[in-house]
């Protein structure tokens, strides 16, 4: 199955920085370990789901005073001492009126009329504010080395909100616009590529952790040297913090290493960080769309790079990287991402184990019954292909 940017998207659902520089960064962990000495109120629209709580954690340990602003509905015993406000971010924000904070960060922002509203009830009342938006936004991905100063994606009707494969990048890219025209120069526009580490709902990086920790031979798509990124959600949670913290603004993009690391770095790195008996079969990105199986979606993290989104793993973050982005190692993001799944109840791991629902479109993988079979099927082809050249040896 080829991979174009209409179904990468469906799948996950240029200003420059203020000031002449920025601080050196402190390496993650000693970031999140250490106390500012100007603690800040910050208001957070989420903060109950995978990025959202990492943000939270993040903010606290540093010292700051966090309120959070949601329905309700998404994981509500988390932080039961800090202040909640009520509300939805798309009809209902008198809960924000008369207040005032020092930063709010908008995890979910899907419309452009909501950001719009955000700053009609907020304005001036806000300091910084931070639009974790996507990679999606941009218009095409088909080179590596993309920086934040290529197009963004365009869609016709801009009052849609209708988020689909089609509609879900340009949103995006028109919610980072109404954020900057809302608060010019004082906005951090964020975006992630794919978001790894504990907590992750998609599974689309848990799948390789928690698939090499399982053992056995595991197939493995494409080439070893094709470039795949990812950013652990809390590398992501802590330099939004940071952010914060120093006064960065403009766009960013946020992922890594930069310009990816090879597939191979990928599965083997897990296999170093996890042990076990796990081993490698190669299999061609052409076998794999005979078959159809899905880059991204069942072969997770993973683009052919000579698709429609082929840039997608390869994507230049030096701007990030110069303004307090660090990228924990691979191994620390492999062993804690399996250490967490470890813990979920039975059924939730067992959801990761089967794999892609392609009926619900939810989860990512493939089951380790149709791994078996398209290793069977992989292997048949080399046999009936050796047998072919046999038999023209010998009647050549």
């Amino acid at each position: 199955m080829s991979m174009t940017r209409r179904s990468f998207i469906h799948t996950s659902a240029a200003a420059g920085a203020l000031g002449l520089g920025f601080l050196p960064r402190a390496k993650a962990s000693e970031f999140a370990q250490g106390k500012t000495e100007q603690p800040l109120k910050i208001l957070i629209l989420g903060g109950t789901a995978f990025l959202g709580p990492h943000i939270v954690r993040t903010a606290i340990d540093r010292g700051h005073t966090m309120t959070l602003f949601n329905r309700g509905r998404t994981n509500p015993h988390l932080f039961p001492d800090l202040e909640k406000l009520r509300g939805d971010r798309a009809s209902d924000l008198s809960a924000l009126e008369n207040r005032e904070w020092d930063a709010v960060i908008d995890t979910s922002a899907y419309y452009p009329r909501v950001v719009r509203m955000i700053h009609e009830v907020l304005g001036d009342a806000v300091g910084h504010y931070t639009l974790v938006s996507s990679i999606s936004a941009y218009g095409q991905m088909p080179e590596p080395g993309m920086d934040e100063s290529a197009p963004v994606a365009t869609i016709e009707d801009e009052t849609t909100e209708q988020v689909t494969g089609v509609s879900y990048g340009p949103l995006k890219a028109l919610c980072e616009q109404s954020a900057e025209k809302a608060w010019p120069g004082r906005t951090f526009n964020v975006r992630p590529g794919l978001i790894s580490g504990p907590g992750d709902p998609t599974d689309r990086f848990t799948y390789w952790p928690a698939r090499i920790a399982r053992g056995g031979e595991v197939m493995a798509p494409g080439e070893h040297t094709d470039p795949v990124q990812h950013i652990d959600v809390r590398d992501l949670a802590e330099w939004i913090i940071y952010a914060i913290e120093n006064q960065v603004a403009g766009i960013y993009n946020a992922t890594g290493p930069n310009l990816g690391m090879p597939m191979a770095e990928l599965l083997y790195g897990c296999k170093g960080a996890l042990g076990g008996d796990a081993h490698f079969t190669w299999v061609s990105a052409e076998f794999l769309e005979e078959h159809g199986v899905a880059p991204w979606q069942e072969m997770t993290v993973w683009i052919p790079p000579t698709s429609e989104m082929g840039g997608l793993g390869a994507v230049n973050v030096e701007k990030g990287l110069r303004n307090g982005l660090v990228v924990r190692p691979l191994a620390e993001t492999a062993r804690d991402t399996v250490d967490w799944l470890r813990d979920q109840p039975q059924e939730r791991q067992e959801q990761q184990a089967r794999g892609l629902n392609r009926e619900t479109g939810r989860g990512a993988g493939i089951s380790l019954e149709r791994e078996t079979e398209l290793l069977a099927a992989w292997r048949s082809r080399d046999e009936q292909a050796d047998v072919g050249e046999e038999s023209t040896d010998e009647h050549g």
